[in-house]
């Protein structure tokens, strides 16, 4: 499976080992940056990974300090749903209940163990729909209103 990801400064040592993690576990890892510690603004990171999960269709990973602002900002692309998670518990419903297409984490926050359980319980969950697709529906009918508001 194809999967892209991002992290601003404070998140590319977890980056890397997610990568690394990712790619043992067969997956094809987009790295959409950044790629030192040198501080950028995590707005462009969460447009250049949620661009790649739009156009593929595959998911996404993003990476910040506490998770906070990248999933803040990743969540005003219409068709993003970003999942900020702590536990691999919210990233299994993020995914079955809410189809995240994305799963944001916080470095400074959870260790590299914790934040490899999440993503792989994320990138394993399948959508269930049933009762959950008139939730999601409704996600994107709120992204359209607000969207002709303005």
């Amino acid at each position: 499976m194809e999967v892209a990801i991002g992290s601003d400064h404070a998140g590319v040592q977890l980056k890397r080992e997610l990568t690394t993690c990712l790619t043992m576990d067969g997956h094809t890892v987009l790295d959409c940056g950044t790629y030192s510690e040198d501080s950028v603004d995590y707005p462009d990171i969460a447009d250049k990974v949620a661009g790649e999960v739009l156009s593929k269709r595959i998911l996404g990973i993003l990476i910040c300090g506490t998770g906070v602002g990248i999933s803040i900002a990743a969540n005003k692309i219409k068709g993003i749903r970003a999942a900020l998670c702590h536990e691999a518990y919210t990233a299994r419903m993020a995914r079955e209940h809410n189809d995240a297409n994305i799963v944001v984490l916080g470095a400074r926050v959870i260790g590299t163990g914790l934040a490899e359980e999440i993503v792989r319980t994320f990138m394993q969950t399948e959508f269930s729909a049933g009762r959950h697709q008139r939730r999601v529906e409704k996600i994107a009918a709120l992204e359209n209103k607000m969207e002709r508001r303005f």
